[in-house]
């Protein structure tokens, strides 16, 4: 198993550039192509949104100031593209055959396509091996960030959420949150192409955290038979947060990644009532890969 495509959705600048950083570095582990996709908005969503009690002539204004401000965005996050890979140094263009008795070597392009980015950004997830998803801004809401739950939801491929600044080597150190789900099955699975190559390889299990399912100690004998070696950690909650607990468990472990199920109970709950998933998006400090 191996990455060879990344998909990285870029909306933004100030969280943009640690995801793209931190693609870049993934893409020259693997020799991975990535493609960072910007989704301008589309100005006649914004039409049914304007009420009643406009004029056309106030909607069209309103649609040209959309245009305007979506290409401001547009361009600058197209620079913040050439910017970074060039001052990383990888090539720009489609990844080509690898020449022969070499090895394949990190590529990027960027593209631009106009409509709702919840849609397009899950349609092209389906056909990578990875989606790099930049921190939430600070004055985002997390749990209503619709990109990020329509490939977790929408795509059948796991996401991996940058921190807000860029991290150093990834996948050295790499703990798996576990509690017997569908979900965090499928989280282990997507990062069965990294565990071989990590240091070390932590399990981290909680009787809060714990479902009906395979028990921490049935993953670690699992991995065995993947030759990758893995200890079982038991973590307690913080302030009866089960998330809190889990994020200082693995910065206890100095953990350069964290992997889990997203949405073990739905999402309507945890954004009424918070829950695991949520607090790690609005809190975590390390690349988190997660999956359904």
């Amino acid at each position: 198993m191996s990455i060879r495509k990344l998909l990285l959705p870029l909306t933004g600048t100030s969280a943009g550039e640690a995801a793209l950083m931190m693609a870049l570095s993934i893409a020259r582990d693997w020799g991975a192509h990535v493609l960072a996709l910007h989704v301008r908005v589309d100005s006649r969503d914004v039409a049914p949104l304007a009420g009643e009690g406009l004029s056309g002539a106030m909607i069209e204004e309103m649609m040209s100031a959309t245009d305007a401000e979506s290409l401001t965005r547009a361009t600058a996050v197209r620079a913040l593209f050439e910017a970074t890979v060039a001052a990383q140094g990888v090539p720009v263009g489609d990844p080509g055959p690898v020449p022969h008795g070499g090895t394949r070597g990190p590529t990027a392009s960027f593209a631009t396509v106009t409509g709702r980015e919840e849609d397009l950004v899950a349609q092209q997830a389906r056909l990578a091996d990875l989606t790099v998803v930049p921190h939430p801004e600070a004055s985002d809401d997390v749990s209503s960030s619709e990109a990020l739950h329509a490939v977790l939801f929408d795509s059948g491929r796991p996401v991996l959420i940058a921190p807000p600044k860029a991290p150093g080597p990834l996948g050295r150190r790499i703990c798996l949150a576990w509690n017997g789900t569908a979900e965090s099955a499928s989280a282990v699975y997507a990062m069965l192409p990294w565990l071989p190559r990590a240091e070390a390889v932590r399990i981290l299990t909680a009787e809060e955290y714990q479902r009906r399912g395979p028990a921490a100690q049935d993953l670690a004998a699992y991995l065995a038979l993947h030759d990758v070696p893995a200890e079982v950690a038991t973590f307690r909650p913080i302030d009866r947060e089960v998330g809190a607990g889990l994020l200082a468990a693995a910065g206890e472990f100095g953990a350069d990644m964290l992997c889990m199920g997203a949405y073990s109970h739905s999402r309507l709950r945890q954004l009424l009532l918070g829950g695991v998933t949520r607090h790690v998006l609005e809190h975590a400090a390390l690349p988190v890969l997660m999956n359904r």
